[in-house]
């Protein structure tokens, strides 16, 4: 059963998402919703992605679905039947939230336009790769080719590579996200109008509205003193503003910039005297701010060079200066702050417990839980009892 203590405690969901939009039903199932996750029988074909524990694919090892479908109850249907389309029917019935995703298992067998008729207060996230309308409305994109039209990928990379794709399926992560945002925003007016509504969220735009400065070097280009173009080249880690740079240290790379404040930075170089010709009062004209920028960022550059990486990191955040030290996945996994925070929490593939990322928030009245995580259909009968199917037993 999962967890009924949350912020979301007696919201009936009911997830009829692929990989486009699973990601925000687990955001809410975490937050207490009664979230009902229907599946064929022989189980749900996102049960055989990868990594599996201990490499076995049975339908209940894989850590990639115990992560993205936890605290779900699972219901084994088949709605090309009679039986199983007045099952799923019955749990659009009982829902608050219905989540779908265009095309994915269940949602043919559904008339969610008759149920939003028929319950004026229902809520339906419909996630698409592009949207109910618009000349791409047929086409398909899985996260990778999601990402390359978004424009996501034509950012990454270096001048001299090709684009990159980004770590995981962060496309979908994205557009997950903005799933539960969209139907928390819907199930908010439910309840200052008692009126539900139809939300659209097509990945495609998710991904689109992500890419914060990059549109306005295509829009006023003309006006900018970056601008080469249309767009600025990729740029590997490189911030537009040419203020945050990646720099090799010893043993490792940080994150550098002057920002908040750049007198400490500066003052801390002379400290070193590793300053140079920072103080000459050459600077201080605002037509030499780009210039000051570029020599700043590249004495800094050699000075890291010869510092150890971890040692810097904490010697610049208590000078208040905000550097990152970047870490390899292992020292992430590894990392105190986060252990202090007891952000790692269990979970269950099969009969065996193992450590994943926890919720990317914290309620204190209302905390985030877990609950249980199933093998296919696991909760089939009790789910028949609570529509009252008369043969559930």
């Amino acid at each position: 059963m999962a967890t009924t203590e949350g912020a979301l405690a007696g919201v009936h969901i009911l997830d009829l998402t692929d990989e486009r939009g699973i990601y925000g039903a687990k955001l809410l199932a975490d937050l207490g919703a009664d979230v009902v996750r229907p599946e064929p029988p022989g189980g749900d074909p996102l049960r055989q992605r990868g990594p599996h524990r201990q490499g076995v694919a049975d339908g209940s090892t894989s850590l990639w679905h115990a992560f993205f479908a936890s605290s779900r109850r699972f219901f084994a249907v088949d709605p090309t039947t009679p039986e199983g389309a007045e099952q799923l029917r019955r749990l659009v019935e009982r829902s608050d939230i219905v989540l779908t995703c265009d095309g994915s298992f269940g949602t043919a067998a559904v008339d969610l336009d008759t149920a939003r008729k028929q319950q004026p207060e229902l809520v339906v996230v419909d996630t698409s790769s592009f949207g109910p309308n618009g000349p791409w409305r047929d086409y398909l994109a899985p996260d990778l080719v999601a990402g390359a039209l978004g424009g996501a990928c034509a950012t990454t990379g270096d001048v001299d590579t090709t684009p990159l794709k980004a770590f995981g399926e962060l496309n979908f992560m994205v557009s997950g996200a903005y799933v539960a945002i969209a139907a928390l925003g819907a199930l908010y007016n439910v309840r200052q109008t008692e009126s539900g509504q139809q939300v659209d969220v097509p990945v495609h735009e998710c991904i689109a509205s992500c890419l914060e400065h990059v549109f306005m070097w295509t829009w006023y280009g003309d006006d900018l003193a970056h601008a080469e173009g249309p767009s600025l080249p990729r740029r590997g880690s490189l911030h537009w503003s040419n203020a945050y740079v990646v720099m090799q240290a010893v043993s490792g790379s940080i994150m550098v910039t002057p920002a908040p404040d750049p007198q400490a930075l500066i003052l801390w170089l002379v400290q070193e005297e590793a300053h140079e010709d920072l103080l000459d009062e050459k600077w201080l004209e605002p037509e030499n701010l780009l210039a000051y920028t570029e020599r700043l960022m590249q004495l800094v550059r050699d000075w890291v060079a010869k510092q150890d990486v971890e040692e810097l990191f904490f010697e610049a955040q208590s000078r208040h200066c905000p550097f990152g030290w970047v870490l390899p996945i292992e020292k992430v996994a590894l990392n105190p702050q986060l252990e202090a925070r007891q952000w790692w929490v269990p979970y269950r593939a099969g009969t065996v417990e193992t450590r994943g990322p926890g919720a990317p928030y914290r309620f204190t009245e209302t905390p985030c839980s877990l609950g249980s995580y199933g093998e296919p259909g696991a909760d089939s009968a009790a789910i028949l009892a609570d529509i009252g199917w008369e043969d559930a037993s």
